[in-house]
């Protein structure tokens, strides 16, 4: 079983393009969250999957949950708060890019406690976004990665940075780097890489200077800890890096962009769930990977992403609309 642990909110969403001149578009609800995307995904994919979070006992929590279990996703790991749901409210670009305004305070997720040890069915444990950042629960979902890196469990992350919410952007980049070592998969984007490494979230000058800073900054963090480093580039696919000093890329899918909500989420259950049929949901394992494995590991998820830009919201695909 692979877990993903971090929190589950609502994103709002707006029904079309705001106009300067016109009233401003209904905000439409939509179950969200990195981490909450993720195992959807992986649930749609066919991984057997877990959610360990703290979700609210509102009417969204509620929703929230049936969206998983709709999915196949366990839900026993969940814990329950009458506190409210996180709302996430996005800006939808002309491009379909994403940006978003969050309502965290005193929401039900924040208060997530450090669960018993995970069953021992558990493979995998995949974990980011906010829930890292937020306390006190970024500290209970620190130590559960800690804690199942140390007996052995396959560890991910996508820090699907969210500078909004950081206050001490330098302190979270120390503490971003003191997690390297505790993990066996690191995920993220181009402009994530350059934050993290305080080179700012937009390139500057060309292209390619941009990408090259961040390549450089993903080799400095793979040499402390992790196996490999898959780096996404948006419309133009991804990268991944291993130890050994491997090198592999891939192009993106073409395809008829809506948004691209949920779409870094969707590469992460992909990853997961192809690693998983190579066998190599281990440290060892994934070391061991060829580049032709590689490959296609980064084309199935690049087409996964695809999917999901291709519709409004976050909504992953089915294991059969990638089966062709």
């Amino acid at each position: 079983m692979i877990v993903v642990a971090g929190e589950a909110l609502i994103d709002l969403v707006p029904s079309q393009q705001p106009s300067p001149d016109g009233p401003l578009p209904a905000l439409l609800p939509r179950r969200g969250g990195g981490p909450y995307n993720t195992a959807l995904a992986l649930g749609r994919l066919g991984s057997p999957t877990a959610f360990c979070s703290r979700v609210s006992t509102d009417a969204f929590g509620a929703s929230l949950l049936r969206g998983l279990r709709d999915g196949g996703v366990d839900t026993s790991l969940v814990q329950r708060g009458p506190e409210p749901t996180t709302l996430a409210v996005a800006d939808i670009s002309p491009d379909g890019s994403a940006g978003y305004g969050f309502y965290a305070e005193g929401t039900a997720d924040r208060l997530f406690t450090l669960p018993p040890a995970l069953p021992d069915g558990v493979r995998a444990l995949s974990l980011g976004t906010c829930s890292l950042v937020l306390e006190p629960g970024a500290g209970a979902y620190e130590a559960l990665l800690r804690r199942e890196a140390r007996r052995g469990v396959f560890t991910a992350l996508d820090p699907n940075v969210r500078p909004g919410l950081i206050l001490d952007p330098d302190g979270y980049r120390a503490r971003f780097r003191s997690w390297l070592p505790d993990l066996a998969l690191l995920k993220l984007s181009e402009e994530d890489a350059r934050w993290l490494a305080g080179t700012g979230s937009e390139p500057t000058g060309a292209a390619s200077a941009g990408r090259a800073a961040a390549l450089a900054a993903a080799r400095e963090w793979l040499a402390a800890g992790p196996a490999a480093l898959v780096l996404t580039h948006g419309g133009d696919g991804m990268t991944v890096l291993t130890r050994d000093g491997g090198e592999v890329a891939v192009p993106g899918e073409q395809v008829a962009v809506v948004d691209t909500i949920g779409a870094g989420d969707t590469v992460n259950a992909a990853l997961l769930h192809r690693l998983d049929a190579h066998g190599a949901l281990s440290y060892a394992a994934v070391a061991a990977l060829t580049d032709d494995d590689w490959a296609d590991i980064l084309r199935f998820a690049a087409r996964a992403a695809a999917v999901t830009c291709s519709r409004a919201g976050a909504e992953p695909p089915f294991a059969a609309e990638l089966a062709a």
